[in-house]
């Protein structure tokens, strides 16, 4: 059964976009990743990753802000990844060892999960 995951490419002023680093004890552990994670059985995609970013990063995010950019698949995992540049407050790694913030063409230079790399390319387009 495949897991459905929802993720956030967080923008900012400059056209960056914010990475998390997954911790060392986790499966991908050391890897950088799109912000956010499951959607649970009575939950939009939308609604979890507002929850999922308001857990792991102490922002608040609406649903409106949240607009769909790419998904990917690796038969385990399909993560929808959205685009957001509104939210209140200022990320923290909550949930991750770090955070980073860097330009789409830098992105594809991190070691990241299988599921996230091809999203890099569409965030790039």
């Amino acid at each position: 059964m495949t897991v459905l995951v929802v993720a956030a490419a967080l923008i900012d002023a400059r056209g960056r976009c914010l990475m998390q680093q997954r911790p060392a004890y986790k499966q991908h552990g050391g890897l950088w990743e799109f912000p956010g994670g499951k959607v649970e059985a009575d939950e939009a995609p939308t609604e979890a990753l507002v929850r999922e970013l308001a857990e792991e990063l102490d922002i608040m995010v609406e649903a409106g802000a949240l607009a769909p950019l790419s998904f990917a698949s690796d038969g385990m995992v399909t993560m929808l990844l959205y685009r957001c540049t509104r939210w209140g407050g200022t990320p923290r790694p909550l949930a991750a060892d770090a955070l980073r913030w860097d330009v789409p063409e830098r992105l594809a230079t991190l070691p990241m999960p299988p599921v996230d790399v091809p999203l890099v390319a569409a965030l790039r387009a």
